[in-house]
């Protein structure tokens, strides 16, 4: 295994795609998905396959019916082209806040190992679960253990699994510090990329964040994330308030375990572009129209994106109130 720095977790991931895809190749996603990855996926010309996915992340039987088209063996014929990769982010899935649980893990990689086919899994959020058991930190003969789920990476024991890492939702977007890991023979190939292409990232922010690790130590990281989770969660907590508050009855939503956002479908409304590039703009309500996390953007789209991170609860409030007067005035 290796390891390398990157100006962020995107930048890392586009180079893990255009390193692993070729024109014409499958690769498996479950939507709604990253807006980045979609932007950073179709111009190399891959067929990109949805995976059914729920409030728990990807439904594994969905991927094994996909699958079932091939062979196992099929992997070893670059004829029969198998799935190259699964792409997914496991912890608090951008837009729809969604968390894949241990056991749907275990199988997802199983089926990978069946299927040889590789694993991205980007984990930006991986931090930020609000479930208050993670975040209770214990010592087992002398170190700290944290009782996070596990990830694929840890699972992984036959070089499969690229793993993407930011300290953007931790410490600040700002200063552009991520990683991937994954099996030494690719990493390497990341790195070349790297020299041609950015060189490397900032000495500067490198060095920073360094130091303040080194000085915080591995409790005060710890410590410091759950400050961060702390103030997510009841920032999240303030927007389902104002939710259940005003859009009760006129959309529906899961609640997020990890992340910064709400993923809400407004019932009898066929698509919400209108309302929410439109009507919700124009009063400086600001939400995101679900077509932007589909491979086909086209399509009408019932559902919008609500962020957390920055609206204060009055501001949650106000915007929810005025959405629910305009949803009522589109039925």
């Amino acid at each position: 295994m290796d390891m390398c720095v990157t100006c962020g977790s995107q930048e890392g991931l586009c180079k893990v795609f255009e390193m692993i895809v070729n024109p014409g190749d499958n690769i498996l996603v479950n939507e709604p998905i990253y807006s980045g990855t979609i932007h950073a996926l179709q111009p190399l010309g891959c067929n990109i396959i949805n995976v059914s996915s729920d409030e728990h992340g990807i439904i594994p039987d969905s991927l094994r019916e996909i699958l079932s088209k091939w062979k196992p063996e099929d992997s070893k014929n670059p004829e029969k082209n198998t799935p190259k990769f699964l792409y997914t982010v496991p912890n608090g899935n951008n837009p729809a806040g969604n968390s894949l649980t241990t056991n749907r893990k275990k199988e997802i990689y199983e089926l990978a190992r069946k299927y040889d086919f590789l694993i991205i899994e980007d984990d930006p959020y991986y931090f930020m679960q609000f479930n208050k058991k993670f975040l209770t930190y214990r010592r087992v003969a002398g170190c700290l253990c944290q009782p996070w789920a596990p990830t694929f990476l840890s699972m992984d024991v036959d070089g499969r699994v690229i793993r993407a890492d930011s300290f953007s939702k931790v410490l600040s977007s700002g200063l552009r510090i991520g990683f991937i890991t994954g099996p030494k023979p690719l990493i390497e190939r990341i790195v070349l990329h790297t020299e041609v292409s950015t060189m490397h990232n900032s000495t500067f922010t490198q060095l920073l964040v360094s130091q303040l690790l080194h000085q915080w130590g591995e409790e005060g990281f710890l410590a410091h994330v759950e400050r961060v989770t702390d103030f997510y969660r009841k920032q999240r907590d303030a927007l389902l308030a104002a939710a259940d508050k005003w859009l009760s009855g006129l959309a529906e939503w899961h609640v997020p375990t990890a992340g910064m956002f709400l993923w809400v479908k407004i019932k009898g409304l066929h698509d919400v572009r209108t309302l929410i590039e439109e009507k919700a703009f124009k009063k400086e309500i600001f939400m995101l129209p679900g077509y932007n996390f589909y491979l086909d953007s086209s399509a009408p789209c019932p559902y919008f994106r609500a962020s957390f991170s920055l609206a204060s609860p009055e501001q949650m409030d106000m915007a929810f109130q005025g959405l629910a007067q305009f949803i009522k005035e589109s039925l």
